[in-house]
């Protein structure tokens, strides 16, 4: 004798039509029927992303926002080194401007003075620069010992 099965033959159903299959797939996923409007969703998805990955970055605390290379606490304390220090590149753009203005005068003390600012800028960013990263280096040994560190220093 043959067992007879508890399942009915089959799934039980009957299949949908393609045109059933195809709005209910639209309706689960409820996207726009039209391109247009399918175009926009996905732009104001993607801006969403932008705006919360620039609120991240702005505030820092949400490290699930930021893009991979901006992540983690070693990167977190090289932005916050980088950004609490006083910087001489920070005003290297406006004295380029009086370096500009005063190369104009052809009088002697014009030209030494253009001389004199201009050196003094180019020693004064590379001296700046060397003991940011001689102190950033520092405050990594210091904070982190035992992690792996490669490639903060480029970073900042």
């Amino acid at each position: 004798m043959t067992e007879k099965s508890t399942e009915p033959p089959g799934k039980g159903r009957r299949t949908p039509t393609r045109k059933e299959a195809e709005a209910l797939r639209k309706k689960r996923m409820k996207t726009p029927v039209s391109r247009k409007q399918q175009m926009r969703a996905q732009r104001d998805v993607r801006q969403r992303g932008r705006d919360r990955a620039r609120a991240a970055m702005k505030d820092g605390t949400d490290d699930s926002a930021l893009p991979l290379r901006e992540r983690g606490p070693v990167r977190r304390f090289c932005r916050d080194y980088v950004d609490r220090r006083f910087n001489v590149a920070e005003f290297l753009l406006p004295i380029l401007v009086l370096i500009l203005a005063f190369s104009f005068f052809s009088a002697p003390w014009a030209v030494k003075a253009v001389f004199v600012v201009w050196t003094v800028t180019i020693f004064g960013t590379i001296i700046d620069e060397f003991t940011m990263v001689y102190g950033l280096k520092k405050g990594l040994a210091e904070r982190f010992p035992n992690e792996s560190v490669k490639g903060a220093v480029p970073y900042s």
